[in-house]
């Protein structure tokens, strides 16, 4: 048996190669979708499957097809079922012939150069768009299912990002083709056809390397707000990874939610806050940075219920729950990172004892101390803050 893969495109014939056509006009056998069967079919059995479980299933049943030829839209290496079936099927023999990805074709359409784009897909997987769109210029979205056109415009919008200009291609180089621009806000009212992509461009991104927003950049009103030092601090201790699940328990102000949230890419950020001035600061503060934040007003642990299990968590108030609270996160996930800040000995005295009774390991114990340098008529004085204690360590599952 030898088997070809073959990229068909955006489905239009005149897309195909000489060696596609030559292919399909050698195989006794056709796999693929329906809507890709019936506009490239000939003359050889057809079989409508997609999953590559259920082709690498007929193809050992049917040992007599010589030339199968298993049909997959867009290109064979962008986000492309190829991958999974060659791992099946062992792939050695395999034939895999290329075509034109939907990124080659919405750049033509453009007339634009793709290899500054950022690729993405948010097609039947979950994305986070504005992660991306904040820190490229041009991010291409490969859409499907949830995350259609509209759904990620109106994702885009709820982040702060509404301004940005988006062009949904929809149906690229097939005869009801069409493109559309707009900005985020205009096209997150719009209904798209299912073939649509999205690109999304942003003038300004956001690039940041190491954590250090500045506090003045931030809605304070009378709400408590871990300092940018600590913030940087508490951050690095955690060592994010960009498709973590973050969760900041008596979030405040909201600072350490955006500037994990500027830190992360393919993750999310959860935030618990009990107060209303809080929660009302914090989406300002959200919206203000453009990022994604989940908010849940009300008292943790039963606040967070609702979360995805957290890769790490801040615990910056913990509302003298802090037993409760660190047993929730270990329930949801034993090997979760951990940070606890405290500014008195007590809670320093409890936290510290919690942390080794629950089992964490790599546990530190840190007092932060910081002065900032502040005018005293024409000299200089120092003026310090107030000391914290930071506490943190890896889930006994780790």
């Amino acid at each position: 048996m030898r088997l070809t893969l073959l990229g068909m495109g955006p489905g239009n014939k005149e897309q195909l190669s000489a060696a596609a056509r030559a292919a399909l006009a050698a195989a006794d056998c056709l796999i693929g979708s329906p809507r890709l069967l019936a506009a490239f079919g000939t003359g050889a059995p057809q079989f409508a499957l997609t999953r590559a479980a259920d082709i690498a299933a007929l193809l050992r049943e049917r040992p007599d097809f010589m030339s199968p030829c298993v049909l997959l839209s867009g290109d064979t290496g962008f986000y492309s079922g190829a991958r999974s079936l060659l791992a099946l099927t062992g792939g050695e023999d395999a034939a895999v012939l290329p075509g034109l990805s939907s990124v080659q074709a919405l750049a033509a359409r453009l007339r634009q150069p793709w290899q500054d784009w950022k690729l993405v897909s948010a097609h039947g997987v979950f994305c986070e768009p504005a992660a991306h769109v904040r820190k490229n210029r041009f991010t291409f979205f490969l859409t499907g299912g949830a995350c259609s056109p509209d759904a990620l415009c109106r994702s885009l919008a709820a982040a702060g990002l509404g301004g940005v200009r988006v062009t949904v291609g929809e149906n690229l180089f097939c005869e009801d083709e069409a493109v559309r621009t707009g900005t985020a806000r205009e096209l997150a009212g719009e209904r798209f056809a299912p073939l649509s992509v999205l690109l999304a461009e942003n003038p300004e991104p956001y690039l940041p390397i190491v954590p250090g927003v500045r506090d003045e950049r931030f809605e304070r009103g009378n709400v408590p707000m871990t300092k940018s030092e600590v913030r940087s601090l508490v951050l690095c201790k955690l060592g994010l990874r960009k498709s973590d699940v973050f969760w900041d328990i008596g979030a405040g102000t909201g600072s350490v939610s955006v500037e994990a949230a500027l830190l992360l890419e393919d993750g999310r950020v959860c935030a618990v806050e009990r107060g209303e001035e809080g929660c009302a600061l914090i989406r300002k503060n959200a919206e203000r940075f453009g990022v994604p934040v989940t908010l849940a007003q009300g008292a943790a642990p039963e606040a967070c219920a609702s979360f995805p299990a957290p890769d790490a968590a801040f615990i910056g108030g913990s509302g003298g729950r802090l037993e409760e609270i660190l047993r929730a996160v270990l329930e949801r996930n034993p090997a979760a990172r951990v940070a606890v800040t405290a500014v008195t000995i007590e809670t320093l005295a409890k936290a510290s004892a919690l942390l080794d009774r629950l089992g964490f390991r790599e546990v530190e114990r840190l007092q932060v101390a910081v002065s900032r340098l502040v005018p005293a008529g024409p000299l200089h004085r120092l003026q310090a803050e107030n000391p914290v204690f930071l506490l943190s360590g890896r889930g006994p599952g780790a």
